[in-house]
């Protein structure tokens, strides 16, 4: 039976959440997601689950989780899922990292039929575009064939998003005016104030759902991959196990790139630092045995 509209309206605005139903919230975020959320999050919480909780007419936080819990890999769960994970980002962020890819990995190996590489934790989008935009300028017209990204992330909401490839002006406020002639279309009509990327870039990445902390598929090796500001969220031991797994999934002499406000210092991954923010597997340690994707 449909709530009255008196109860609706309070669920607009839930109250507060009682501090063992934010107990049991926390628990499945770090069992689910690996990320630690922390007391003095509980309203940053209790605004993100408003909107569910409020089409699905519960009442409590409690009750809202009964129904989460209920299927570990249905609908309400990927919604809890979409709801509570944080997908900042933008177009040419930590532009080093870019320059350093194209001089260290395009260039030198730019003999090789094909060049993949991994961006985990790619958001809605504008970091793997951002490779591609970086691989055309490094490689010419031969990237389109040769470079392949792989675009990952938890959220199938900002995978959607990142799949359409449509930004408001705004968002490409980073990127130069030439990049945007040469990379995007501009919206005319009821699209004016907006720009898709153009198809033959979109087709340089595949967008795929994958969760970090679980084991990876068989995928790679990578000479190189991105997985950038979502490490930040993670305890050490969670920080060690995410990377240890993307190690497996590099080539010797690979690089993996963190975020600039990250760091492996104190982790037993077996990488080599090579600056800020960037490491390298050593070319004669193989990360694992893996298929290529």
């Amino acid at each position: 039976m449909p709530l009255p509209e008196a109860a609706l309206a309070e669920l607009r605005t839930p109250p507060g959440i009682p501090d063992a139903e934010f107990r049991e919230i926390c628990l499945l975020v770090q069992q689910r997601l690996g990320i630690e959320l922390r007391p003095g999050k509980e309203a940053l919480v209790t605004l993100r689950l408003a909107e569910p909780m409020r089409r699905g007419g519960f009442t409590s936080f409690g009750k809202y989780m009964e129904h989460v819990k209920r299927d570990p890999d249905g609908p309400a769960m990927l919604e809890f899922i979409d709801c509570l994970t944080t997908n900042h980002t933008n177009f040419l962020r930590e532009a080093n990292h870019f320059g350093f890819w194209q001089e260290q990995v395009l260039l030198p190996l730019r003999h090789r039929a094909e060049l993949p590489v991994w961006c985990a934790a790619s958001s809605s989008g504008e970091e793997p575009y951002t490779l591609a935009m970086h691989a055309v300028e490094a490689l010419g017209e031969a990237a389109y064939r040769q470079v392949r990204i792989l675009a990952t992330d938890i959220s199938h909401a900002v995978l959607d998003q990142a799949r359409r490839g449509v930004y408001a002006e705004q968002r490409l406020a980073p990127v130069p005016e030439a990049w945007r002639r040469r990379y995007f279309l501009r919206g005319e009509g009821k699209w004016q104030g907006y720009y898709r990327v153009r198809p033959e870039l979109m087709r340089m990445v595949e967008f795929r759902r994958l969760n970090l902390i679980e084991a990876l598929p068989m995928m790679g090796p990578f000479p190189a991959i991105f997985c950038r500001n979502v490490m930040i969220y993670f305890n050490a031991d969670t920080r060690a196990l995410v990377v240890n797994q993307m190690r497996t999934r590099l080539e010797p002499g690979g690089y993996l790139f963190v975020g600039h406000a990250e760091s492996l210092n104190g982790l037993d991954v077996k990488l080599e630092y090579v600056q800020p923010s960037v490491y390298r597997l050593a070319a004669g340690r193989p990360g694992a045995e893996v298929e290529r994707s």
